[in-house]
């Protein structure tokens, strides 16, 4: 199937003093490359090596995604994670909402290989009621209101789909399950950015995440002026500046150790 213009993948190789280092963005669910690749660009822009790739079923249809389950877009970042293994020292990861999810599970699943996990309004629980009814829903309903487009800043599009594919959503909330049970695994230094008004993922998700984790190095960095596609809103300067000020101290610190 196609893939939307705007759904293109980043890779950017790194240059100068910061080449040794990998970051790793991953978009969230519904979305595409499209609203991590401004802040990819920034980190570009200060030499590291920047990979955003397009999960499976995202930037396509609705109705494709609905084919995907969340083993398929781990995989995507596995491999991604494994080819910025090879050509960089060490690698820090980020995600947006199920890409925090996401960016979690690698955390938990590669240990030290990772240098150190940025969130932005992580998804990995919900507090809807209708969660239980997932399994069967899914079955009969192919899909619900979109989620996109929670952005405060006038005029910005996601480009996220109009519609949410419940198959996909059952099998993120199936995610949520094995990464929510193995938090303990993550001993990385985490940087956390929660938006104050999101109507997307409730705050008890970053609260579970901070509540669970063993890292003893955890910032959570409150956004004031941000709905849930932080990325691309008001706040987003603060995020790309702040996230390269961790990335170059964990991995500065990570070098000398």
């Amino acid at each position: 199937m196609p893939v939307q213009a705007h759904a293109e993948e980043y890779r950017s190789p790194g240059s100068g003093e910061n080449a040794g280092i990998g970051v790793l963005l991953s978009h969230g669910f519904t979305g595409t490359p499209y609203s991590m690749r401004p802040w990819g660009e920034h980190l570009a822009e200060l030499g590291y090596g920047v990979a955003v790739p397009r999960l499976p079923g995202h930037g396509t249809s609705w109705q494709e995604a609905n084919r995907t389950t969340w083993q398929d877009w781990y995989a995507v970042l596995d491999n991604e994670l494994a080819r910025l293994r090879k050509e960089h020292d060490q690698v820090v990861v980020a995600g947006l909402s199920m890409g925090g999810c996401l960016a979690l599970r690698l955390a938990e699943e590669h240990g030290d290989e990772i240098a150190g996990v940025v969130l932005v309004n992580p998804s990995v629980s919900t507090e809807d009621k209708r969660i239980g009814l997932l399994p069967l829903l899914a079955k009969v309903v192919p899909s619900f209101p979109p989620i996109a487009n929670d952005i405060k800043k006038p005029g910005v599009d996601e480009h996220g789909y109009d519609r949410m594919p419940l198959r996909a959503m059952l099998s993120l909330s199936q995610l949520w399950k094995v990464t929510r049970a193995d938090l303990a695994k993550v001993t990385q230094p985490v940087l956390l950015f929660r938006s104050t008004v999101d109507h997307v993922v409730e705050a008890s998700s970053a609260r579970n995440v901070l509540a669970a984790i063993s890292s003893r190095d955890v910032t959570e960095t409150l956004l004031e002026d941000s709905y849930h596609v932080a990325t691309l809103d008001n706040d987003a300067p603060r995020i790309f500046a702040d996230s390269a000020a961790f990335i170059g101290r964990v991995t500065s610190r990570a070098a000398a150790s």
